[in-house]
């Protein structure tokens, strides 16, 4: 299995990013470390021996710049936890060339969730603890049930509401200990304070920027905790000297990283007034089932004080997931009443990347539920799903007063239907 995955990787490597495909483009790559010396110059140190031109004799390069993009991405975020050595991360753990028996994962975020699964259905048996009262507390807790759900049918024990308080080493594995928020045990049974033996430890902790060997200091560029401090056109303090991606510990999805460096770029070189779309970000956790998000969360709308209804549709209402096998789940959408304008939206189900996808769209370009309830989607395929959900809109605007006009008008007849705010159509 870990060839196969490499071998995905060096494809997707060669493909994308491999020093060939940027020489066609045209552009330059010079591999060491490189960091500013002043507001125009950055030096490199050369790990490859060259001598280039604007090279000194020590083996540094220097290199001049009208604009700069610090592109510098991030790394694990590991927690202070005494004894926590020769653990793991999402970069190292597919180097691995054994399957751990037992696996101790230390957070259960997107990441945390994703490997849990994964190993746990490769056989390990896999313990997941979070200081959080709920896997992916980021996302919707309803959507974040259903993946909760299938973790547990999967076999990932989960201790919630739970601090790590030590990792020791025990002969040729670990023991982690910890410590259980409350005075009494929870329903799961594990004890308030306890010990789990592993004999490996995946640290899913989040993600922190890498800014520490940029010289930022030298080029005058303010940081702040989470990384380079940027305004929404990706713009330093330093006027020419711009930011993207994970080095700014905002959003720290690989899809923002590429829409920030456009809009850097944009603002840059072309001088249009590009701005960070945040009112838009979508992401997935690739669980099975996945978990996807965009838009504003129904507690921010709340918070807000913004007037909107929650359309939702079950995903076993949607054939092409009873087809497949795949039912477990739902879509929601946050709406205006008057107009169906979609705010946000929840998707936990099969493919629930490619649904949200589709309402990103829709959100990007003010289409209402209105308009994708009319539609015209193919049968059967998840993206019906949206469609259905949209019809919902209209369910929630029907109006038995106008129904008893019509009849009145037409010289209709048969009873009215006594649809709830909760009737799935």
């Amino acid at each position: 299995l870990m060839d196969h995955v490499r071998a995905i990787r060096q494809q997707v490597y060669e493909e994308a990013d491999s020093p060939d495909v940027w020489n066609r483009l045209g552009v330059e790559l010079a591999f060491g470390r490189a960091r500013f010396v002043d507001p125009r110059t950055i030096a490199i140190d050369a790990d490859d021996g060259d001598h280039r031109e604007g090279q000194q004799r020590d083996g540094q390069r220097r290199v001049t710049g009208r604009f700069f993009v610090i592109a510098a991405g991030g790394r694990t975020s590991v927690p202070p936890i005494p004894g926590l050595t020769d653990y793991l991360t999402n970069e190292t753990l597919f180097e691995l060339q054994e399957l751990p028996g037992r696996l101790g994962v230390i957070g259960a975020g997107p990441i945390g969730v994703e490997m849990a699964q994964a190993f746990a259905r490769l056989g390990s048996s896999v313990t997941m603890l979070d200081m959080a009262d709920r896997v992916l507390p980021r996302d919707d807790a309803e959507c974040a049930d259903v993946v909760a759900g299938s973790l547990a049918d999967d076999g990932v024990r989960f201790l919630p509401r739970t601090t790590v308080e030590r990792v020791s080493r025990d002969g040729s594995g670990f023991t982690i200990r910890y410590r259980r928020a409350g005075d009494t045990p929870p329903e799961d049974g594990a004890p308030a304070v306890g010990e789990v033996p592993v004999d490996r430890v995946l640290v899913a902790t989040g993600r922190r920027a890498n800014i520490e060997y940029l010289g930022l200091d030298a080029a005058g560029v303010q940081v702040d905790d989470r990384g380079i401090v940027i305004n929404e056109r990706c713009r330093t303090n330093i006027r020419h000297i711009f930011a993207s991606g994970d080095v700014t510990g905002r959003y720290q999805f690989t899809h923002m990283s590429e829409h920030m460096s456009k809009v850097a770029v944009t603002n840059m070189l072309l001088k249009w007034p590009a701005r960070i779309d945040k009112r838009h970000v979508p992401w997935v956790t690739f669980t099975d089932p996945e978990i996807a998000h965009v838009g504003a969360t129904a507690a921010e709308l709340t918070r807000d004080g913004k007037s909107y209804r929650t359309y939702r549709f079950p995903y076993s209402r949607v054939d092409r997931a009873i087809t497949d096998g795949v039912a477990r789940g739902l879509i929601k959408v946050y709406a205006r009443e008057r107009d169906g304008r979609i705010y946000g939206a929840d998707v936990a189900g099969h493919a629930a990347g490619e649904v949200i996808s589709e309402l990103a769209v829709a959100m990007k370009n003010r289409v209402t539920l209105r308009k994708l309830s009319d539609t015209i989607h193919p049968y059967p395929t998840y993206g019906l799903g949206v469609r259905r959900v949209a019809d919902q809109w209209y369910v929630q605007k029907y109006s038995p007063r106008l129904v008893k006009l019509l009849q009145r008008v037409f010289g209709y007849r048969g009873p009215l239907q006594d649809i709830g705010p909760d009737d799935i159509i």
